[in-house]
């Protein structure tokens, strides 16, 4: 579902991707750590088509993102959901109409379809009918998190991206959201990548971990195949959880 090849991006002097070669197949779940500066959130604007590469190729379905124009990253970016680290909810809109906002902006359904996508994505979340009418700012950080993925599925996207998903969570909380992306994965098929420092998290969601650093992927495959790398710096990141927890 994603390939991404030889990835190179710079600001100015400033290397932030020297060489990325990534590839998350279909269904899978990618969690992509690394510690604060590594590259992450610069690699996934390029998988959306945010950020244009100096070098490299990002294939999105098949198709490469790189050479589209705006009409096109307009259609592809439609495959994608976004899940953010605040989860980005409109203030102003009651749970109902921020899950809605995407189908109302993007296709012409009518009022019975969209309440009914709505109800679903709600549903999937294991958020109740209550809900619906509460503002952002009546709900906890948990509740807005799902409320954020229920927008960002509504759609019923290929891949959905998670931009730190569980920063600032209490340990509870963060169950929660893991179990969250498990079932948008198990319930819809979708494809999902997620950035991170939170190993944890990464351990309970990841059907393969890529490790970033300084620009590259040092590590990339099944969780216990990280765990077990013999690079210094992937052990040393790795250590700060397992050394405390075996």
């Amino acid at each position: 579902m994603i390939e991404i090849v030889d990835l190179h991006k710079s600001f100015g002097d400033y290397q932030v991707l020297t060489g990325i070669n990534l590839c998350v197949p279909e269904g899978n779940t990618c969690v992509i750590l690394g510690g604060s500066g590594s590259g992450k959130t610069v690699l996934m604007k390029h998988m959306i088509g945010l950020l244009k590469p100096d070098k490299g190729q990002v294939v999105i379905d098949g198709e490469d993102v790189v050479p589209m124009g705006a009409e096109e990253l307009e259609r592809m970016r439609r495959k994608f959901g976004m899940v953010f680290q605040a989860a980005a909810l409109f203030d102003s809109m009651d749970v109902f109409e921020n899950v809605a906002f995407p189908l109302r902006e993007h296709s012409q359904l009518s009022e019975q379809e969209i309440r009914k996508l709505v109800r679903e994505k709600l549903d999937l979340m294991g958020l109740p009918k209550t809900v619906e009418d509460k503002f952002p700012a009546d709900l906890s950080g948990g509740m807005r998190k799902r409320v954020g993925l229920a927008r960002a599925i509504v759609m019923n996207p290929k891949i959905v991206l998670y931009d730190e998903p569980t920063t600032g969570l209490d340990p509870i909380t963060t169950d929660y959201v893991d179990e969250m992306i498990l079932a948008a994965q198990r319930e819809l098929g979708i494809t999902s990548v997620v950035i991170s420092h939170d190993i944890a998290s990464a351990f309970n969601i990841a059907d393969q971990i890529a490790f970033l650093s300084k620009g590259i992927i040092l590590e990339q495959g099944p969780p216990e195949q990280v765990r077990a790398s013999r690079h210094p710096t992937v052990e040393v990141f790795m250590q700060t959880w397992f050394g405390k927890n075996d």
